[in-house]
């Protein structure tokens, strides 16, 4: 990895209004470029019409769009016009019939689209069998950007240590996680810092702000994480960018402001033999208010 620079772009979408909301994409694109003139930039969670639709799937479906398509066009002008890699996350329309993904595009000043991620943990309310409208993705990709190999996870990716680890062992450096989380800031902020330790990686997660169309209010507090969980950046609870400079030599302490070695790898030293149930299928031993059924892939 070398040395660059990431922006969190913390921004309110207006619900379910595309065009608006690329025009905000590319004032702020633009301003953190004019500030800080990052590498690379990410926005939050289905920035293109907030995350709930509040709508029915058919009509949703209606409204999103593919990928490659208008949306993405228009951000691959702007990708290449700032000179710096996009992660664009919007819901995806799929080619069969009410088939939406909530994804997050990777696109390229000179490349344009470089690929995308489709979410694959989805939250309850979202799935199809919970009244929701997305299908879940079944691949997890690292990208390599020559300056630094970046895996995505999306919201609620991110509470589960299996997928950022199989990024990680797929070479992942830096992680992003477009977010519209709802649950609370200690839960936002402990799953950003142990994905980030889990497997010494940089987590930059960007959550959105403000309403959506069901009336979801989303608090922002947007951050990046270091290896050693160091919080590097962190933004408030309104419409700002963040900023960081990310280091390709982050391990060699164990802990910052002290020059005491660090002598372990996560990733080297897990032993093996000793995960034989882990991709079982499982429930945990308490029973959460409600279980909303889970139809899998």
């Amino acid at each position: 990895m070398q040395e660059f620079k990431v922006c969190g772009i913390q921004i309110a979408s207006k619900p379910n209004d595309i065009k608006y909301n690329l025009e905000k994409i590319r004032y702020w694109a633009k301003k953190a470029h004019e500030e800080f003139h990052p590498e690379l930039m990410v926005f939050p969670e289905t920035v293109t019409t907030g995350f709930s639709p509040n709508m029915p799937l058919e009509d949703f479906y209606n409204l999103v769009e593919p990928v490659p398509g208008p949306s993405t066009e228009v951000v691959g002008k702007l990708s290449k016009e700032l000179g710096a890699y996009i992660v664009f996350p919007t819901y995806e329309k799929g080619s069969r019939e009410k088939v939406i993904y909530n994804s997050a595009v990777l696109i390229g000043p000179r490349e344009g689209i470089i690929g995308k991620y489709r979410k694959t943990h989805l939250f309850p309310t979202e799935r199809l069998e919970g009244g929701g409208w997305s299908t879940a993705g079944s691949e997890a990709p690292v990208f390599d950007l020559g300056f630094a190999r970046i895996g995505i996870m999306i919201c609620y990716d991110g509470d589960f240590p299996e997928l950022s680890r199989e990024m990680a062992l797929l070479g992942a450096e830096v992680m992003v996680r477009p977010s519209a989380l709802l649950r609370s800031f200690d839960i936002w902020a402990l799953t950003n810092s142990a994905r980030a330790y889990d497997n010494h990686v940089y987590v930059v997660g960007v959550n959105a702000v403000g309403p959506d169309a069901a009336g979801n209010y989303y608090f922002g507090h947007s951050m990046v994480v270091s290896p050693i969980a160091q919080k590097l950046a962190q933004a408030r609870g309104t419409e700002e960018i963040m900023m960081s400079t990310l280091s390709p030599d982050p391990i060699k302490y164990v802990s910052f402001g002290t020059n005491t070695p660090m002598i372990f790898d996560h990733i080297e030293d897990r032993n093996i033999g000793v995960y034989k149930n882990i991709l079982k299928e499982g429930k945990c031993p308490f029973e959460p208010a409600r279980r909303i059924p889970y139809q899998r892939n």
